[in-house]
């Protein structure tokens, strides 16, 4: 079976700037493929290229099967497409909105109609649809986005940074509508700087930088990346932070003074915090918090962009 978006050498420039220098990406379908990025690395060049808003400079695209510069206008009947910015009216209702939307993808009243129910019901928005979009919550708001986007059933679905603004209340909501999209069949590409975006809605994650992608995996296969689990020491006593730290494994420690943190690796995770627990206790060592801990994704993002990395793939 194909993958749903396949890029491969993919170039862009604006002038002398090098928006995309390379990108490789495939996507499988059925699944949520996570984007991740500082800004400027070339997430929203490469969304507005796979979506054919643009055109690229060199390599291959291909979403849903087809090449996006060959056969862009099929493609597009493939898609859908949420950016950060609201495409809704405000002044209409969540019907009107959705009903106005199929009416441009020349469904017919009726069929423009039966859609927008059909969405509005699918995305918890049946008892307000008839209640101006401007009376909406945030979360509402993206919803209904979102519910646009798929007025024609699209086979994938672009969403560039989604939950931008929104509180964690709206974000849950979006989170929640992405998961039974994915549930239905549709292929999700989502652009994010929310890390624990990536984390709860990506089957697999690309981290881009600088136009190229840096690594490529699941999210516990990226934080292996920067290492395994760690035993996370938090001492009391300031004063006592250098004696503490000769009982825990000087290779890999880390020691923070000015928050009295020690971080030692931990492979085997509960025996390295009992090991760690029952030396502090011998010596006479209060810990204020302790506690084993895998890395994060906050620790691969700056761990990779903070640096020009080859391209890492992780085997699966």
């Amino acid at each position: 079976m194909t993958d749903a978006i396949v890029m491969e050498g993919v170039r862009k420039r604006y002038g002398d700037k090098r928006a995309l220098d390379g990108l490789d990406l495939a996507v499988a379908r059925g699944t949520v493929h996570g984007v991740l990025g500082p800004n400027g690395a070339g997430k929203t060049t490469a969304v507005r290229i796979m979506s054919t808003l643009l055109r690229h400079d060199a390599g291959r695209v291909e979403v849903a099967g087809l090449d996006v510069r060959d056969r862009a206008g099929e493609v597009r009947r493939r898609i859908g497409l949420l950016g950060q910015h609201a495409a809704v009216d405000e002044e209409l209702s969540g019907r009107q909105n959705l009903e106005m939307f199929g009416r441009l993808y020349h469904l017919g009243a009726r069929r423009a109609g039966a859609r927008a129910d059909e969405l509005l019901e699918r995305f918890g928005l049946a008892d307000t649809g008839r209640k101006a979009v401007k009376r909406y919550s945030g979360g509402m708001r993206r919803r209904l986005d979102l519910a646009a986007s798929l007025i024609t059933g699209p086979q994938v679905l672009f969403l560039d940074e989604p939950t931008t603004g929104l509180d964690p209340r709206g974000r849950t909501e979006v989170w929640n509508a992405v998961r039974s999209l994915v549930g239905g069949g549709t292929t999700v590409l989502l652009t994010t700087q929310y890390l624990e975006e990536a984390d709860q809605l990506a089957d697999r994650i690309s981290v881009i930088d600088s136009g190229r992608v840096a690594a490529a995996g699941t999210a516990d296969e990226l934080k292996a990346l920067v290492g395994g689990d760690r035993v996370d020491v938090i001492v009391r006593d300031a004063a006592r932070l250098g004696e503490a730290a000769a009982l825990l494994p000087g290779a890999g420690l880390v020691v923070d003074e000015d928050r009295r943190l020690l971080s030692a690796p931990a492979p085997d995770r509960m025996a390295a915090l009992t090991r760690t627990v029952r030396a502090l206790e011998e010596a006479g060592i209060e810990a204020e918090d302790i506690a084993v801990r895998r890395p994060t994704l906050d620790e691969v993002f700056l761990s990779l962009t903070d640096r020009k990395a080859d391209h890492t793939e992780v085997a699966a």
